[in-house]
Parts: C-alpha cells; structure tokens; sequence
C-alpha cells in the first residue's frame, strides 16, 4: 500500500514538473516572440525615413529680401555740387522696403561711393561724343555683375548731346549731366539705378506665387518663368508649297544674329537652337477679306484662336524637359495673300507679327504677286533674314521681360548692338532671376515637407535628404550674397538651390512604397504569423487558468 502511495506520488510530481517545464517553454516563446520577433519585424518593415530641416524649409518664405546694388558716383572737375555733406570720397546707404505680402519684404539697399575722376577716367571723358566716352571708361569701371558708375559731368559739357541730361551706355555706366544741388541729382541718380538694376514691379513679378492677385501688374504674368534652361525653335509654315517655294538660309540667320544674344544669355541658363520646315500647316482662322485694300486681314480677337492648331503641329515641347520659345514665319498660301494683321484699334501692325506670353510669336511673311499670271509655279521665295530676325530678336526680348520702359525725354538709351542686351540689362535679369529661383525653391521645399508630413510611408533616401539640405544651404548662401551685393555668387548658389531641391522633390523612389499603406502591410503579414501565435497565445491562456485554480484550491496540511 505505501508503494503504491509513493509510486502515485511520484506520478503527480512528475507530472506536476512536466507542466511546469511545458509553462516555461510557453512564457519563453512568448517572450521571444515580444521581446525580440516584434520589434525586429517593425524594425525590418518600417519605412526609413531620413531626418530633414522642417524648420528651416519654413524659415526660407521668411526670411527677407535684401538686394544690395553697389553705386559708384564720379565727378569730373567742375561738377561737384556745392552743398555736398562732406568733402570727396565719403560713403552713403540708401534703403527703400517693398512688403509683398505679411511673410515677405524686399529691401533695396544702394551702396553709394562719392569721389572724383581718375586721370585716366578724365582722360576718358575728354572724347568728343558720349558713345566713344563709353567705350573708354569701360575698361576703367568696376565690371562685377550688379554694380553700377555714374559719371557726373560739368552742366556746360558738349559730351552730351543738346537736351540730353542721362546717357545710358550699353555697358554699367551713365553720364550724368550736372545741374541743381544734391538733391536734384540724387533723383536722378535714383531713376538711373532703377532703370538700370531693378524696380519693385520687376521684384514683384519674380515673386507672384507670394504676391495676392490684386497687388500684380498686368504684365507680371507675361514673361518667362526662370529655369535652368530654355529650347528655342524656329519653324517655316508653308501651307501652298504648290504655290511658294520658300527658301531661308535659317543657320546662317541664327549664327549672325540670334548667337550673340545667346552668348549673352548664357550665364542665365543653356540654350538650345533647331529649326523645321511644316508644309500643308494652315493658321486654323479663316482671316476676312476687305475689298477697300484688297487684302486678307487677321484681328486682334481672333490671335489667341491661331496658336492652337499651329502647336499641334509644331511637336517641339511634347519630349522638352525645358520651356519652349517658338518663333513662327508663316507664309500664307496664294489665296489668302496679301495678308495683315491688326491691333486693337483696328490698325495695321507695322512688324506684321504678333507674340505670345510665355509661348513665342509669329510673323506673317507676304509674297509678292507675280507680275505675270502666268507665271510658273511653284513661285521662288528668299525670306528677308535681317526684317524676320529684327521682329523676333525683339520679341525674344520681351519674352524675358527686357522690354525699355518709357523714359523722360532728357534720358539717352544707347543701343545694344549685335549683341542684343546691354550688360546692365543682363544684370536686371539676373537680379529678378535670382529672387525668383529663391522663391521658387522656397515653394518646392515647402511643398515636398507638406507631402511627406502628410504621408508618413513614403520613403526618405540619406540621397534625397542630402539633396534638401543642400537645397536649404545654397538658397541661404543666396541671400547672403544678395544682401553682400554679390550678383553673380548670388545667381550661381540660386540655380544649384533649384537643381537640388527639383532632384529631391522629383526623386522616383519617393514613389516606392507610396501605394502600399499600413493596412495592406499588416494584411499581408497577419496570414504568416496568426498560425505561430495562435499555439503560445492558447498556451498562455491555459497558465492563467490553471494559475487561478491554483490559487483557489485549499491548501492540505498533515
């Protein structure tokens, strides 16, 4: 009987160990499972995402504008004014605030160094015609991007011509005629920086994603976006080939006349030149005949109705990573010749051309009637290149906002010349270009920081990152150097602030894991581990229910 008793007793302990053994192997599982299979699953499933500058991307839509322009006023002996704060050279800062909206202000700070002629600057000024003055003291004058010299010249002097008090050279210099006090020719000195670097219509303008709608000019809108780069096409539009064989030695045009512009332009951004003949490509507006002229005639209503069905068959900016300037000759077919065009007053347009913002022109090429009618066809044209490339060289400049504006009559404009732009107009551009591709990396950051706070699967590369923040660094350097007075350093950090934030924000593996949501991941990894969970998580059901019987059954005392 004790046997028995003891082998019983023996068999419960045994059994009582077995469970014991079967808990610890359950609470281990469970253990391994939360303390080292969750966290490594989250770990290996997460998305990574590298840490950007949030608060600096929001700091660049506040941070202000300041453009400094560097002045140099010089005075040729016997044009010193007599009411002058101090003797010569002495320095003077002039600042004027433009507020865009409640974010944003531009202050336009004007450097402005006072002192006399060099000899070889009075040697310069002694040439018998502002023109040859000009091209003298270009070699004398401080040739960085954005500075300005004024040369202040006697009242009495014959360098400039009768009734001429401003003469604006084609490089960063003016002649300025002496006359007044101080005060009067700090005005003009104020209206000749305005001409010649920026005005708040031109700020305003590169900033219109900042500026309310009703605070924009009419011609904000007008001109060309800022970029990296631009292609430009010249396309030939011959709709009655039967009729006109048309001939234009279109490389040689481009060589001679668009080429130097180009060559200007280049420091702006790349440019791109190629050409096409479209034959049978028809204007898509029947133009009205008029009987009094004998003429075919093209309103001014019906313009906007024509660049349609010609852009269909242009081509050119469907593969452009670029913006695209066309510029059209159209040649009208015989029976619609002699054809014109008229403004809105019902006139007839001199250039016989017309443009569009941000999209090119078009120049409307007649052809003479043969003075035979029985004259064979098709009829041989040779397109006047010089009258085709004057209308859209000037068309090219209002394109990119380098329209003059009016000025008062005493004020001289010389021509640019071959080259297209004089350099103060190239240094104009430049200013607006750069507070424009600071405003526009502002808004790209933003709106790339807006879209991942919003979306938190989308995967965030160290490369992207380091894109942003190079993005953030060169847009900073940008203002520096703006309020610095350093154009040129300004402009260059300002285009590597858009090519890094562009990469960044279009960067294609911020798209891998944008359409595979949280509830997606968890319904793809529950089927794998609901079949190993299921067994621990019965398992630790049972341990809390024989724990609690445990506790409940009386404890036996001998």
């Amino acid at each position: 009987m004790r046997e028995v008793k003891m082998a019983a007793a023996a068999a419960i302990a045994a059994d009582e160990a077995e469970r014991a053994r079967g808990r610890r192997a359950a609470l281990s599982f469970a253990a391994i499972a939360v303390v080292l299979g969750l966290p490594l699953w989250w770990r290996t499933t997460e998305t990574y995402r590298a840490a950007l500058p949030y608060g600096e991307i929001d700091g660049l839509g506040q941070l202000p504008f300041q453009l400094t322009v560097p002045v140099a006023v010089v005075f040729a002996p016997g044009s010193v004014p007599g009411d002058l704060p101090r003797p010569l050279p002495f320095k003077d800062v002039q600042e004027m605030e433009l507020s865009v909206n409640l974010r944003t202000t531009v202050t336009s700070r004007y450097e402005v160094i006072y002192r006399s002629t060099t000899a070889q600057e009075e040697a310069a000024l002694g040439a018998a015609t502002a023109r040859e003055a000009d091209a003298a003291l270009h070699p004398l004058e401080d040739s960085s991007l954005g500075s300005l010299t004024m040369y202040v010249v006697p009242e009495t002097s014959s360098l400039l011509p009768q009734g001429i008090s401003v003469y604006v050279g084609k490089h960063r210099s003016a002649l300025v005629r002496a006359g007044g006090g101080l005060a009067t020719l700090r005005a003009r000195l104020q209206q000749l920086t305005h001409v010649m670097s920026f005005t708040a219509s031109s700020i305003t303008a590169a900033l219109t994603d900042r500026v309310p709608d009703g605070q924009l000019g009419p011609d904000a809108r007008r001109h060309l976006k800022s970029s990296l780069g631009y292609e430009i096409t010249f396309s030939l539009l011959n709709p009655d080939p039967k009729s006109h064989a048309v001939e234009w030695d279109i490389e040689e045009a481009v060589s001679r006349y668009v080429q130097p512009v180009l060559d200007k332009l280049n420091l702006v951004a790349n440019f791109s030149v190629d050409s096409q003949i479209l034959y049978y490509a028809v204007l898509g507006v029947t133009p009205r005949f008029d009987k009094e002229s004998s003429s075919f005639l093209l309103s001014a209503h019906s313009l906007p109705h024509v660049i349609n069905p010609v852009e269909a068959r242009l081509g050119s900016s469907a593969a452009s990573l670029y913006p695209v300037l066309n510029f059209l000759l159209y040649v009208p077919e015989r029976s619609h010749s002699p054809l014109y065009i008229q403004d809105k007053d019902g006139a007839p347009v001199s250039t016989n051309a017309f443009h569009s913002p941000r999209w090119g022109g078009i120049m409307v090429y007649n052809v003479e009637a043969p003075a035979s009618p029985q004259a064979s066809l098709p009829l041989r044209v040779d397109v006047d290149m010089v009258r085709v490339m004057e209308v859209f060289l000037a068309q090219l400049r209002l394109l990119f906002g380098l329209s003059r504006e009016e000025l008062p009559p005493e004020f001289l404009l010389e021509r640019p010349g071959n080259e297209g732009l004089a350099d103060w107009e190239l240094d104009r551009l430049l200013w607006a270009h750069t507070v424009e591709n600071i405003a526009t990396v502002s808004t790209t950051l933003t709106s790339l920081a807006q879209l991942l706070d919003k979306i938190g699967n989308i995967v965030i590369k160290d490369d992207v990152a380091s894109e942003v923040y190079r993005a953030v660094a060169s847009a900073q350097s940008a203002m520096a150097e703006l309020a610095a007075g350093h154009l040129h350093s300004a402009f260059q950090a300002s285009k590597e602030a858009v090519t890094s934030s562009e990469r960044a924000f279009f960067d294609p593996s911020l798209l891998h894991l944008l359409y595979f949501p949280d509830d997606q991941k968890f319904a793809i990894y529950i089927p794998l581990f609901l079949p190993m969970a299921v067994p621990i998580l019965l398992s630790l059901a049972k341990i809390v229910r024989e724990t609690r019987q445990h506790k409940k059954e009386p404890t036996k005392v001998d």
